[in-house]
């Protein structure tokens, strides 16, 4: 069982910006991808879930032995797939707690009790030092860059997704907020689900330890290692990797 991204050619308005990428990211495991603005990083995650402006010509996404690759958004995260953004949009008129209500139904098949998935939901907004009533508030409508990526986690810890792709979710956090989104991260990981995160810095495997990490660059992952390589390219930059 696995998440399987193979041979992954993925392009944009027909210009090819990811040629013949492959991972496989197994329950357990932590793969973070790093590399220089412009490398194709958020280009992989959103085309992975089926973002309509990136088109997979080539390859195939497969989620525990089944292909996703053509399937809409929904179906990908009904078959385990989750992705945090890196700009999550604002949704008015659409408070929090409706909102993962219904994605958690749409996901499950089954409407959970209203009172049990409140008390849920404000045990996990507390694990994640959220105040309850931003579950009344309008979806991400006026949030900080900081309460924007707490409120994703707070959806991943909610819909429980076998594989989550985690996009930038440490940008714009300061050093308590990135701890409590490290946390949420870790809560959410084990032995049965896999992440892949994608960043830029270092920081964030401060908290959140990755098995791999993957360097890339122009499309392409062109080295993978240990938690090491993070180190090395704080201290050295890409430029030996250009």
């Amino acid at each position: 069982m696995s998440l399987e991204l193979k041979n992954l050619q993925i392009s944009i308005d027909n210009k090819i910006i990811i040629d013949d990428l492959s991972l496989t990211v197994k329950p357990g495991e932590v793969h973070v991808i790093m590399g220089p603005n412009g490398s194709g990083k958020s280009t992989l995650a959103n085309a992975v879930f089926g973002h309509p402006k990136y088109t997979i010509g080539v390859g195939k996404v497969i989620v525990d032995k089944n292909d996703v690759t053509k399937k809409s958004p929904d179906k990908k995260a009904q078959a385990g797939l989750f992705l945090s953004m890196q700009y999550a949009p604002e949704i008015p008129g659409v408070t929090v707690a409706h909102f993962i209500r219904v994605a958690t139904a749409a996901m499950t098949h089954e409407n959970k009790n209203p009172f049990e998935f409140h008390e849920e939901l404000k045990k996990m907004m507390k694990q994640l030092g959220m105040d309850t009533s931003f579950a009344t508030r309008y979806l991400n409508t006026g949030f900080s860059g900081g309460e924007k990526k707490r409120t994703e986690i707070l959806q991943l810890l909610m819909l429980k997704p076998t594989y989550a792709i985690l996009d930038e979710t440490d940008s714009g956090l300061d050093v308590d907020a990135l701890r409590i989104v490290g946390a949420g991260i870790n809560a959410f990981h084990s032995s049965k689900t896999g992440l892949i995160l994608i960043t830029h810095y270092n920081r964030l495997l401060e908290y959140v330890v990755p098995d791999f990490v993957h360097i890339m660059v122009k499309g392409k992952i062109i080295k993978s290692s240990g938690k090491e390589l993070a180190k090395e390219i704080e201290k050295e930059g890409y430029k030996k990797f250009l």
